[in-house]
């Protein structure tokens, strides 16, 4: 694993939670949160990250087997 890995996990997460208390504290209120998850779900959806998604979940399927074998 690279280290630039956990670097890019906390840039998406800080993004994320930065979206949420935008959301929260909008005085737009539900409109904005329509929006802004209509976006989320476009993304979401978009091919090339559901192919990245399954792939990584794919690769945790693997994984968590791999380490129960151990246990």
């Amino acid at each position: 694993m690279t280290m630039q890995k956990p670097y890019i996990l906390a840039a998406v997460l800080g993004l994320a939670a930065a979206a949420v208390a935008y959301v929260i504290g909008a005085k737009a209120g539900a409109s904005r949160f329509r929006e802004l998850s209509g976006i989320a779900t476009d993304v979401w959806n978009d091919p090339a990250v559901a192919k990245v998604r399954d792939r990584a979940f794919r690769r945790i399927e693997s994984t968590a087997t791999r380490v129960a074998g151990k246990a």
